[in-house]
């Protein structure tokens, strides 16, 4: 993750003489709704802060109460999701199913095409070729609390507005993550920023959990998984 992060950062400076200004005059001073760009134009250069620190730190805030209310039951969790209308699946082999689509259990963005068609399938929704945000966890398996607290803050964040979750920067980060190649020279200005944005919200998300694990009994295995990438909620 830190080499792919420095790589996007070196294509976003490189890129930003070049097309920065006609980025700005084409697309707006906003590409989602708290991202701020600032023209320096001794060097018309952009530079790219990440999402207002407020949002950022109402999310920590807002999650940690949350948190601590739930006092490491996950159920909890669930019927905060549920209250705010977000669908929770409970599903057999919910791991397996969601591998074929590039996906994995917890929470999962707003999709389109055939990928939203494969979800509306298995969770018995339709033949709609679009999903709304959604959780989909395993019936067979206890919920890993911590697992299921990093799925349910990247909630959070993008309900808060934060961006990085659009679908097709979703699917870009997995192929890149995935080890599968990218030719980020074929990207726009615009879509390397979403990349830069959704790696931003994965990294907020691990610390997070990492913080509140390191204040809770029984969290070094936890952070085994996490680190090992092999766990399922």
């Amino acid at each position: 993750m830190k080499d792919f992060l420095e790589k996007l950062k070196g294509l976003l400076a490189k890129n930003s003489k070049i097309s920065a200004l006609e980025f700005i005059r084409n697309r707006g001073t906003s590409y989602s709704s708290y991202a701020n760009k600032q023209i320096i134009s001794a060097t018309e250069t952009v530079e790219f802060t990440t999402k207002s620190k407020q949002i950022i730190d109402m999310v920590k805030k807002d999650v940690s109460e949350i948190n601590a209310a739930a006092k490491s039951n996950p159920e909890y969790l669930i019927n905060y999701l549920e209250e705010n209308g977000v669908k929770v699946f409970r599903i057999k082999n919910a791991a397996k199913s969601l591998e074929k689509i590039s996906e994995h259990t917890g929470f999962i963005c707003a999709t389109e095409g055939k990928k939203a068609l494969y979800l509306n399938t298995i969770l018995n929704m339709g033949l709609s070729k679009n999903t709304e945000p959604m959780f989909v966890i395993d019936a067979d398996n206890q919920i890993d609390y911590y697992l299921f607290l990093r799925e349910f803050y990247l909630w959070y964040s993008m309900s808060m507005g934060l961006g990085g979750f659009e679908y097709k920067t979703q699917e870009l980060l997995k192929k890149c993550l995935g080890g599968r190649s990218q030719d980020f020279s074929s990207l726009s200005f615009e879509e390397l920023c979403a990349m830069k944005e959704a790696v931003a919200r994965d990294s907020e998300a691990n610390e997070f959990v990492m913080n509140v694990m390191r204040a809770t009994e029984g969290g070094k295995n936890v952070v085994k998984k996490m680190q090992d990438g092999g766990a399922q909620i």
